[in-house]
This record gives C-alpha cells, structure tokens and sequence, in this order.
C-alpha cells in the first residue's frame, strides 16, 4: 500500500514537472518565431532616411544585411538556432530543478532521524512527499519512543523479579536450616516449616518461569500450526487444570459452550490465550465468587467472553492492561503477580489468528471478550 503511495506521489511530481517543461518548450517555439517577424515588421516600416545622412555607410550595410536575411530565407536559421538555444537553457533549468529537488530530499531524509528537527520543510512542489517523510518522522519517535518504555518497564522488571528472589529463597534456606539443626522438633512443627519451605519453593519457581518467559517473548517469534479442535473440551481441559486454584479460594468456574462449536486454530497457542486470560481472572477475582466463561458462533465468528467479580479496573489502566511488563499492581507485591506478559501474549496469538481482545471493567465486573474467525 505504501508502495503504490510512493508511485502515485512520484508519477504526479513527475507529471507536473515534464508538463511545465513542455508548456515552455511550446511558448518558446511560438514566440520566438512571432518576435523576430515583429522585429522584421518594425524594422520595413520605419524610415532610416536620417541614418542615411548621418552614416551613409552603415545605412546600406544595414539595409543589405536585413534583405539578404529575407531574400535567403536565413531568417529562419536564425530561428531555429533561437529555438535549439533557447530548448538547452530550458533543459538545463529543468535538470537542475530535478536535482535540486533530489537535494532536498536527500538532506530531509538525514533530517529524519535528526531529534533536533522537529518538523521537516520542502519546496511547495514537494509538499506531498513533505507530508509522508514528517509521518514517518511521527512514527519512528512515537516507536522508538514505545520501545525506550518497553525497554525501561522490562529492566525494571527484572530488577524487581531478582529482588523478589531473595525473600523465598533466604525463607527456604531459614527453614531447611531451621530443620537440619533442629531434629527433635514435634512433628507437627517439622510439618508446618516443611509446608512453609515448600510453598516459598513453589513461588520461587514461579518467579524463575518469570525470566524465562521475558527471554521467550522477547527472542521467540510465534509461529502457528492449526488444526480443527473443539472449543469446549479445550476450555473444559484448561479449568480443570485450574481447580487446586480455585479450590483454595472457594472459586468456581462455570462454562456455557456448545458441544459442536469447532475452529480452526493453533491447539497450544490457543489454550495459552485463555490460560493467560483465566488465570488473570481468578488472581483478580473475590473469594466465593463465579467466573463464566460464555462461547458462542455467529456468522463464522466465535466470540468467548470471561467474566469475573473483582475490583473495578480504572479507564486508564484498562487502556494498558495488554502492553507488555504492564502489572495491574502498581505497588510491587512479593507474593503475587506476574511478569506482566500474560495478556500481552494473548493479544498477540489472538491478533496473529486474525481476532481482539478487549476489556471492560464496571461495577466490580470485569469482562475480557476475545473474538476470532471459526476458520
């Protein structure tokens, strides 16, 4: 698209130069021919009489050139040399009108990545391509922009995890001492540290898959491999996968699927989206509370939508739940949270199987609708 853009842009610059060109070439090979038979007018009807007194012999050297010119028909040599002279200097203006314009174009295109030029100036006969080279200029600072605050939100994040590392690990190591020194503790004791040591441990692992799952979102590009599958045992095989969850807090998720809903899709990448998607709605979900997962197929598209009862989202945040490292938390918390990639994953499959995902989030309802084709 923006090739066919640039053509148009060059085919019309291109036009309009070549055009004036011609219009001054035909001017030129009008006039010229209609000034020198003025001249040739004017020059028969004046009288040179007082020349002759004055320089006799000028007068019929004079007077001998300008009928030989006629007589010869040398006049209109005289013309044509006009008119191939006259065609050069117009071909010249117009070579060096194209390189001037090369020129500018030339040095605006170092001025896009020039941070101290705000705004990119172009003869008027380039204001179209003025135009396309400062959006592209808007576009490089508004990207290069995005991928400092991606950047700075990744380091951040990583300082962060390595921070949050040490509170478990110190735990595991405090404890695991704790029952090395201490072998006559009660066995109820040694089961409570032991459940202690394993709970830090768990979320010391958590915390690691964290890393990995930066370095792979960030080094792997996603690739999709479909096949058909049907929709409601893949959702019904995610919940179950959920259930020591949502046990602990007394949740309960309910579906509400057709059995023949069927797509055509990338198996893992797919369950990955309503993983992520889930498991966002159960971490941020009241105690004994629903969430409801709703699918349905219309028209060859299917729409899921989950919904669950939690804190209300702010506007703003739910603008930029789905950017990457965005953690909803603001204040950094060691027990929970996660690197902030999971819904950021999901927008990109949902995106690369040609669907959203959007949010919504009122009165203590938040609903993630994703949409996608059937095929």
């Amino acid at each position: 698209m923006k090739s066919k853009k640039n053509n148009i842009l060059e085919n019309k610059l291109l036009l309009k130069t070549f055009r004036n060109f011609i219009l001054q070439v035909v001017a030129c090979i009008i006039i010229i021919p209609i000034i020198f038979l003025i001249i040739a007018e004017i020059f028969s009807r004046i009288d040179f009489e007082w020349l002759y007194h004055i320089f006799p012999n000028f007068y019929y050297f004079a007077r001998s050139c300008f009928n030989y010119l006629f007589d010869y028909g040398i006049i209109f040599f005289v013309i044509a040399i006009a008119w191939i002279l006259a065609c050069t200097a117009l071909t010249y203006k117009l070579l060096k009108k194209v390189f001037s314009y090369i020129d500018e174009v030339a040095i605006a295109s170092k001025q896009l990545l020039d941070k101290n030029v705000e705004y990119i100036r172009l003869s008027p006969e380039l204001e179209d391509i003025s135009i396309q080279m400062n959006h592209l200029k808007s576009e490089f600072v508004k990207n290069e922009r995005t991928a400092r605050e991606s950047e700075q939100k990744k380091n951040d994040l990583i300082v962060y995890l390595a921070h949050d590392l040490k509170t478990p690990l110190t735990s595991v190591i405090g404890y695991l001492e704790l029952l090395k020194e201490s072998p006559d503790l009660p066995i109820e004791q040694r089961i409570k540290y032991t459940g202690i040591t394993l709970d830090k441990a768990y979320r010391l692992e958590e915390l690691m898959n964290e890393f990995f799952e930066i370095a792979r979102f960030n080094d792997t590009k996603i690739v999709l491999m479909k096949k058909n599958l049907n929709l409601k045992f893949m959702l019904e095989q995610i919940i179950d996968e959920f259930y020591p969850m949502t046990n602990e807090q007394s949740k309960k998720i309910v579906i509400n699927c057709d059995d023949d809903i069927t797509c055509y899709a990338d198996p893992d990448k797919l369950s990955r989206v309503f993983n992520n998607v889930i498991k966002n709605a159960i971490s941020y979900s009241f105690e004994n509370t629903e969430i409801n997962i709703n699918a349905l197929c219309i028209d060859d598209m299917i729409t899921v939508s989950i919904q669950n009862e939690g804190y209300t989202i702010p506007e703003d945040k739910l603008n930029s739940i789905f950017e990457k490292f965005y953690r909803l938390d603001d204040s950094r918390k060691t027990s929970g949270g996660g690197a902030g990639l999971g819904l950021a994953i999901a927008k990109e499959i949902i995106s690369l199987h040609g669907g959203t995902i959007t949010a919504e989030s009122k009165n203590n309802i938040t609903t993630f609708t994703l949409k996608f084709p059937k095929v």
